[in-house]
């Protein structure tokens, strides 16, 4: 039934985009419902940003028009989706390995939606394995410092991402490290310490960036603030 949730969540918070404004598109299956919803509205005058070359494929394929952040610099919204909702909204991004592009459209924006099935509501932040976006050059000594931190915070150790075409590769080139699941206690205090790492480009956790989260339901949607 998450298929359903997703695409009530997508097409719900399509309802708050209107004409004339600057879009983030999010990245990930829930974020294509989005897309998608966008797309037949129809609305003049939008201009989206999209946080991933899928996603950018996707939009226009639908006809929507594209920009950056280079020419649009400041967006009205953004619609993405999470891997894990926690309490105050707070999130764990970056399943679909575009979490670097998606912090960097979120933090652009003046308001941000996130959309998610029922079960990506957690009490708890953790048993999503956290990413973490990490420079390729040198990337085992990085994911050796990453794992020292980890260890602080009382967690499992990180891991490359692996695919069948081999080591999983942003669409910036970067490779994603994953932490082992488990309960993350202090989260603003993890996002800290692996901010300072060097050869971190970016981390999964977003923190104080949502001000609304669209919950698909069978049903239809719920929403919950921050």
């Amino acid at each position: 039934m998450s298929d359903i949730q997703k695409k009530n969540a997508g097409y719900a918070a399509a309802q708050y985009v209107e004409a004339g404004m600057k879009v983030g598109l999010g990245t990930g299956s829930t974020a294509a419902w989005f897309v998608k919803a966008l797309a037949e509205r129809n609305l003049p005058d939008l201009k989206c940003v999209p946080t991933s070359e899928r996603t950018a494929d996707l939009a226009r394929e639908l006809g929507l028009t594209l920009t950056t952040l280079e020419d649009t610099p400041r967006l009205d919204l953004t619609v993405d989706g999470a891997d894990e909702i926690g309490p105050d909204l707070a999130l764990i991004k970056g399943g679909g390995a575009a979490l670097l592009r998606e912090k960097l459209v979120w933090e652009a924006s003046d308001r941000c939606i996130v959309i998610a099935d029922a079960a990506k509501v957690v009490k708890q932040l953790g048993q999503f394995p956290l990413p973490i976006e990490v420079v390729a050059f040198g990337h085992k000594t990085s994911g050796a410092r990453i794992n020292a931190v980890l260890a602080a915070h009382g967690m499992g150790e990180a891991t490359v991402r692996q695919a069948d075409r081999g080591m999983v590769r942003t669409d910036g080139g970067n490779v994603i490290y994953d932490a082992d699941k488990g309960v993350i206690v202090d989260p603003v205090k993890l996002a800290a310490d692996l901010k300072v790492v060097t050869g971190v480009v970016e981390h999964g956790l977003f923190l104080g960036l949502a001000d609304l989260a669209v919950i698909g339901t069978d049903d239809g949607h719920e929403t919950l603030r921050a």
